[in-house]
């Protein structure tokens, strides 16, 4: 009987490692479905340098490279693909359709790849996916919709792609815990519900979004760690709003058209990186901000304020450059500061869809772009807390690298805009980047040489052949 039972597990084993028209040892539908998915991704992947798909073969999905299993969140007895880390494996193709049938993926990270197009409308059968992030690839179209429909959704990073377009206001609606969209095309005006947002890191820098900011954005005080503005098109003055940011680490609004004056953040007791470097700030910078106990960088430079406290003075990492403060170094002219007063200030007046800003301003010198793995920036030490189970064994990046000084921007064009210069542009699990806090002023431009005189060379003269020989009588 021992043998019997021997040789019936001997021919059961046999038929299942041969391959037949019907598989006798299928596989559970869900792992079923996630080879389906995983099999047809392969299949649009066209280019693949690192051999990171090589072992995408076989019904073992779980064995696949970047491939994460997990027990089912509604069914621990089933194993299921509970997450996808692609991270920087370079990697060309696109999204394909059957995506969709991974319903239990907690965990999409593609970054730092080539993928291209648009996001299939089936990612919204995704309804436990807790991290998406497509940065640094080569996705292009409108905002990608789909994203609004996923309810486990807390960190959604779409940074450095192609992106276009306006911003559907129920996006700051959601129950977000990191937003990154910056460096793309958005353009749309400012959303003046940007306060519902209930995130601890929010990075909109370099699209255009216009107006002023709203009041509502102190509604995010009690979990706005750092928050990036950096080139959006901000005008107007800073909202007493802004003062209740209390928790906020990084506060950055550089490269914008704000006037008025700064006392209103000298309550952000924790903010350890200020820029509002490139505006067109003026009056006094408070020694209560220069005071403030946790201060690490304070960034003013090329803007119309005409004085600093002593505290200010005493900081070490501070960028005061191109202000009108008398006995410091590298200022604005006389003509430019005579200028900046002319213009009497009342920010209860201002408005959003004008740009006040003296005349005479130097040109302003955006940072240069450059890939966005190797921008410089500072990232945030928290990362959203892990995903619902399932919950997969990934690996996490290493911290990010300390302040580093960087070199002073050469002139940029305004027609694309650049990668931000100073504070985060954080992907928690992105690849983390140094980063760059000052703003060096910029460099100065002679004009070109004259062209060389046109010489204008004289027509040959005409070539005359002798006339023809007269006909002969013959």
């Amino acid at each position: 009987m021992r043998s019997l039972r021997l040789n019936l597990a001997f021919w059961v084993s046999i038929l299942c490692l041969t391959p037949t028209h019907q598989d006798p040892c299928p596989l559970p539908s869900r792992l079923q479905n996630a080879f389906t998915a995983l099999q047809a991704w392969k299949r649009v992947i066209f280019s693949d340098p690192k051999n990171f798909t090589s072992n995408w073969y076989g019904k073992n999905v779980c064995s696949y490279n970047g491939v994460f299993c997990a027990p089912a969140p509604d069914n621990p007895y089933i194993l299921t693909v509970a997450g996808i880390d692609l991270n920087q494996a370079n990697l060309g193709g696109y999204l394909p359709k059957e995506l969709g049938l991974l319903t239990d993926l907690a965990l999409l990270h593609i970054n730092s790849n080539r993928f291209w197009g648009t996001m299939p409308s089936t990612l919204a059968n995704l309804h436990l996916l807790f991290e998406l992030d497509l940065s640094n690839n080569q996705f292009y179209g409108p905002f990608p919709d789909v994203v609004l429909s996923l309810p486990s959704l807390k960190y959604l990073d779409i940074r450095f792609n192609g992106f276009q377009g306006a911003i559907p206001s129920c996006l700051f609606d959601m129950n977000l815990d990191a937003l990154f969209i910056n460096n793309n095309k958005f353009k749309s005006p400012f959303p003046k519900n940007i306060g519902n947002l209930p995130v601890s890191v929010l990075v909109l820098a370099n699209n255009e979004f216009p107006g002023c900011l709203p009041t509502g954005v102190g509604n995010m005080a009690w979990t706005l760690d750092e928050i990036n503005l950096m080139n959006v098109g901000l005008k107007g003055c800073l909202p007493p709003d802004v003062g209740k940011l209390k928790q906020a680490r990084v506060f950055d609004v550089s490269f914008n058209f704000l006037t008025g004056p700064l006392e209103k953040l000298a309550s952000m007791k924790r903010l350890e990186q200020l820029d509002v470097g490139h505006n067109s700030l003026r009056g006094n910078v408070p020694d209560e901000i220069c005071s403030l106990p946790a201060l690490q960088n304070f960034t003013y430079s090329f803007n119309f304020f005409n004085h600093e406290g002593p505290r200010c003075l005493e900081l070490q990492a501070k960028d005061d450059r191109f202000n009108c403060i008398p006995n410091r170094p590298m200022q604005r002219s006389p003509q430019e500061c005579k200028a900046s007063v002319a213009y009497p200030l009342n920010c209860k007046t201002v408005s959003c869809s004008i740009i006040l800003q003296p005349p005479s301003l130097p040109p302003r010198i955006l940072p240069p772009s450059s890939p966005p793995y190797e921008l410089q920036t500072v990232f945030s030490s928290q990362r959203s807390p892990p995903p619902p189970s399932p919950t997969p064994p990934f690996s996490h990046s290493p911290p990010p690298p300390s302040l580093l000084p960087s070199p002073p921007p050469p002139p940029f064009s305004k027609s694309s805009p650049p990668p931000s210069p100073s504070l985060p542009l954080y992907p928690v699990l992105s690849p983390p980047v140094p980063v760059f806090n000052s703003h060096l002023p910029p460099p100065s431009l002679s004009p070109p040489p004259p062209p060389p005189p046109l010489q204008l060379s004289l027509p040959p003269p005409p070539l005359l052949s002798p006339p023809p020989p007269p006909p002969s009588n013959s």
